[in-house]
């Protein structure tokens, strides 16, 4: 099988914007890929997370991620750090990037504007981890979002760079256009974050949830039951679009142009639908959280396998630099 690999960050509770931008996806990758899934707690540092925070928020992603329909016996799924070659590989290919193609990374001039006081030298270098965590497993499949293009190119770049300078070693990564939507938050008028408040948990309670709902943005021009909208700039429609059947969107957006449907019944029609996703999501996250030592096996499992497949390419690595000795012999 063709092999693909992804990661996430383990940044906060998860949203459905997760779930639809990066599990949904995992999903469906599995079926097709010998895939690979990784919880990037190595890129988290940047934030500076407390250090039982970081533990917590790893062990609560790999839940939601299992949760969610990623199968162990189908994907390797592993923590980052497990796996210490991507730590040495980043810093041999951050000897070979030159600081000119980092200062034209524009994100990073985005994630330092979103922690000013916190402007570190990972924030900087973190497109050559991204290479790293790439390069290891040789995918010839990558799915990235628009936002990443820049850093896979420079990621093709560093590589070509190696190839040339130690020679054949690292085949051109090819990206895949991820598909994954752009979900916006309650509020409609930012992309959905646990930072910026507007997200609705993954784990939430069907009260929960539709308290969030109940206060949600919906089509400005629908100030009374009475007043006709359009459900295609309606962030509730949209979000009907990722939860309910086909019919129940056409209904809705019938119901909306016309009048025949008020908000508060169309988000009551939502949460209905949205409560049959998570409600099984909700109660998998739970056996998990009853049965620790499974969840330890699993990542265990997964990077013991991680580990094989980073070594064989790091054996390699160090033949070509010159730092092979007995210790790696």
């Amino acid at each position: 099988m063709v092999r693909t690999l992804s990661g996430i960050q383990p940044t906060g509770n998860l949203h459905i914007g997760n779930y639809l931008g990066a599990l949904v996806n995992w999903v469906r990758l599995q079926r097709e890929y010998e895939s690979y899934f990784f919880l990037a707690d190595l890129h988290a540092l940047t934030q500076r997370p407390p250090a039982g925070q970081l533990r917590s928020a790893v062990r609560e992603l790999a839940i939601g991620v299992l949760a969610s329909g990623v199968d162990p016996d189908k994907s390797t799924l592993f923590v980052q750090s497990h796996v210490p070659q991507h730590a040495e590989l980043c810093w041999v290919l951050t000897c070979l990037t030159p600081l000119g193609d980092l200062n034209r990374m524009t994100q990073f001039k985005d994630k330092s504007a979103q922690q000013p006081d916190n402007i570190n030298a990972g924030l900087f270098t973190y497109p050559i981890l991204q290479t790293a965590d790439i390069a290891l497993y040789r995918p010839e499949c990558v799915p990235v979002g628009e936002d990443q293009d820049q850093h896979l190119e420079l990621a093709r770049e560093t590589l070509r760079r190696f190839n040339f300078v130690y020679g054949d070693t690292f085949p051109e990564p090819k990206t895949a256009k991820s598909h994954a939507p752009r979900v916006m938050g309650v509020d409609g008028d930012s992309k959905m974050s646990k930072s910026k408040g507007n997200e609705i948990g993954l784990f939430e309670t069907a009260d929960e949830t539709w308290q969030k709902l109940r206060g949600a943005k919906t089509d400005p021009a629908r100030l009374r039951r009475a007043d006709p909208g359009n459900p295609d700039i309606c962030n509730i429609y949209s979000y009907h679009g990722f939860f309910s059947p086909p019919e129940t969107c056409a209904e809705v957006a019938a119901g909306c142009r016309s009048a025949a449907l008020g908000c508060v019944d169309c988000k009551k029609m939502l949460a209905v639908n949205m409560e049959a996703v998570k409600g099984p999501i909700r109660e998998r996250a739970a056996a998990l959280r009853a049965a620790p030592k499974r969840l330890d096996e699993i990542l265990a499992a997964g990077a013991e396998k991680a580990r094989r497949t980073a070594e064989e390419t790091m054996t390699l690595v160090r033949e070509r630099i010159g730092i092979r000795g007995e210790a790696n012999a």
